[in-house]
């Protein structure tokens, strides 16, 4: 599955750094990357040579679309 933002961010524009999205996930720092490698997490934006951070805004759709499938599959 590709992670595709669901349209334009609302408000202003938030990065968060790998600690956050690690606490806010609950993913590990491999597991992370593991997904953005098969496509299935936001991938970071690079803020400098050595530093990347990642839209709070698609990480919360991201979130959001995996509330929205454990729900479908209590539905069906």
């Amino acid at each position: 599955m590709t992670h595709t933002p669901s349209g334009p961010p609302s408000g202003p524009l938030v990065l968060e750094r790998l600690p956050q999205v690690k606490a806010r996930t609950g993913l590990s720092r491999s597991e992370i990357y593991r997904r953005i490698a098969m496509g299935d997490f936001p991938a970071p934006v690079k803020l400098g040579q050595r530093a990347s951070a990642w839209s709070k805004h698609e990480v919360d759709a991201w979130i959001s679309q995996r509330i929205a499938q454990r729900d479908a599959k209590g539905a069906a």
